[in-house]
């Protein structure tokens, strides 16, 4: 049971951010309409979400799928496929595909994720990465947390051919890039080299404005559909959307040269696939509100929170420094303990492949690793920050918040 202390202090915060979670409403709203519109426009209808086995050529529910894709976020094409295992595998997909022996990759956004570190293979050296290829790479530190223009228009060079930009935070305190933010990148990056592919990074980022990447300026960007765009009801798979030649040139990579996007069995899926965009928006927005109200906790209790509670949102993430292993491993155990599924196991932090540091992950998920829904992450490392992200429903969330709070509450006495 929650103490009146912290109902009272839920009642407070919810007052402060009343006029945060009515933005977050409004743009969902905006959202929800844009994808309607979409699936009326293109006819949706229950034929597309007949099964397919085997090659699956002439699945008329996959490629009806990319097509709602490619028009919601206003690109070329798409290749939305239950067959990238992540978005990591799906961003190695565009990598890969564009990518040839001296050619240069950069990344603008400082250090990337954990995993892609492993993908491009510089700093964390592994089997198969681009380094292996002869792909050379290069990035740009960040300024004072912020993507430092002027260093990244001195770095882009002629034969500069992908710049990639990562929209979250990732595990760091930097602040997520918002839709004005691309857009300035990608302008600077093309008045250097206009042959140069800005490509986004875009997982946790879907839905959180009203426009996405390829608006403004990018030429693809790719995520994952067991983030913010599958609605958690997407069981797996990732996406790729933007310029025609760049995304047939990611789907060799992902089949097979000559293949691309001709095959990709949907094995019943179809459904759950198009069910989840059209509720996307819905429960990125009952995700924003969740990392709100963590945010308002938090702070409230003497933490370092990022983004602060009134802050506007670029990502569905919530970074709170706990300051101590002791309270980070607890937190994550909290979280887990309050989970609808897998609620009675404990978190362990351990060596997670494409991670430099041992890593604690609660997910008690209905889709392993989907972090759509709630969950929270961190590396075991200082200042042992926790990334909370997800939550279907904002009531399911603030218990969690609520009793994650009180555990360190209690932990400090």
């Amino acid at each position: 049971m929650i103490s009146e202390k912290f109902l009272k202090l839920k009642r407070k915060i919810l007052n402060e951010v009343a006029e945060n979670f009515s933005r977050v409403d409004e743009i969902s709203e905006i959202n929800t309409l844009k994808v309607l519109n979409a699936m009326r426009e293109l006819k949706i209808s229950d034929a597309h979400f007949k099964t397919s086995t085997g090659y699956a050529y002439g699945d008329i529910g996959r490629e009806k799928l990319d097509e709602l894709f490619a028009k919601i976020f206003k690109a070329e094409s798409a290749l939305v496929r239950t067959q990238f295992v992540s978005g990591t595998h799906a961003l190695a997909t565009v990598l890969f595909g564009i990518l040839r022996p001296n050619d240069e990759l950069i990344s603008v956004t400082g250090e990337p994720y954990d995993t892609m570190q492993t993908v491009i293979g510089w700093k964390n050296p592994a089997r198969g990465s681009l380094k292996e290829f002869g792909v050379n790479y290069k990035e740009v530190a960040l300024r004072n947390g912020k993507v430092d223009l002027n260093a990244v228009k001195n770095s882009v060079t002629a034969k500069t051919k992908i710049a990639l930009i990562q929209r979250s935070r990732g595990y760091s305190l930097r602040d997520p890039l918002n839709i004005s933010d691309i857009e300035k990148i990608c302008a600077t990056i093309k008045s250097v080299n206009p042959n140069c592919v800005t490509f986004i990074d875009n997982c946790y980022g879907e839905f959180v404005e009203t426009a996405e990447p390829i608006e403004v300026g990018a030429d693809i960007c790719a995520g994952s559909l067991i983030k913010n765009i599958g609605g958690g009801l997407a069981p797996t798979g990732g996406y790729i959307v933007g310029k025609n030649d760049l995304v047939e040139l990611s789907s060799y990579r992902l089949t097979a040269p000559g293949m691309g996007n001709e095959l990709g069995a949907s094995l019943g899926t179809p459904r759950l696939l198009y069910q989840g965009l059209f509720l996307a928006p819905h429960v990125t927005a009952q995700a924003i509100k969740a990392a709100i109200f963590a945010a308002g906790i938090f702070s409230n209790l003497g933490y370092n929170t990022r983004p602060l509670p009134n802050d506007t949102r670029s990502d569905i993430i919530q970074a709170i420094e706990l300051k101590s292993e002791e309270k980070l491993i607890a937190f994550c155990r909290t979280i887990q303990n309050f989970s609808p599924v897998d609620s009675f196991a404990t978190p362990e932090a351990w060596d997670m492949p494409g991670y430099e540091d041992k890593v604690i992950m609660a997910a008690g998920t209905f889709v392993q690793g989907a972090s759509i829904e709630l969950s929270a992450d961190a590396p075991i490392r200082e200042p042992y920050t926790v990334f909370l992200q997800g939550g279907l429903t904002f009531e399911h969330a603030a218990i969690a918040i609520l009793n994650a709070a009180a555990i360190l509450g209690a932990k400090s006495c």
